[in-house]
């Protein structure tokens, strides 16, 4: 499964130098992810919370490669390139849509945690590992 989502850098993602602010990268990057989840996997993250599951991002990994600026048009192209039965891994490429040049890569890992207790399951519930499983690349 890959989820494309386009966006228009607009002024309030970019910093004093013009360019985008490297924290807009991270919130690119969690529309994707739930965009991903809900839409590709048909998963309700407000359904899961109800029933005990959160998804905390527990690791994040960003690399910039060249400056987006604002109005640029990009594509972020995002795809979960790891299952574990504790955690799942999203990996997004973000590109120019006019250029095709790679502007930013990310990696994001999330687990699973029961938001009574705070604590982490030690294995993902079934149902949720094989939809992710299902959908990894």
């Amino acid at each position: 499964m890959e989820y494309i989502q386009e966006i228009r850098v607009l002024y309030g993602d970019t910093d004093a130098y013009g360019v985008v602010w490297h924290g807009a990268y991270t919130k690119w990057f969690e529309a994707a992810r739930v965009e991903a989840v809900e839409g590709s996997l048909g998963l309700n993250l407000a359904e899961l919370e109800a029933n005990g599951i959160l998804f905390p991002v527990v690791e994040m990994n960003i690399r910039y490669k060249s400056s987006a600026k604002i109005n640029d048009k990009i594509i972020i192209k995002t795809h979960i390139s790891e299952v574990k039965p504790i955690s799942v891994t999203f990996e997004s490429n973000v590109y120019d849509k006019l250029t095709g040049v790679l502007r930013v890569t990310g990696r994001v890992t999330i687990v699973t945690v029961n938001p009574q207790t705070g604590k982490m399951y030690r294995r993902m519930p079934e149902n949720l590992l094989t939809a992710f499983q299902n959908a990894k690349i």
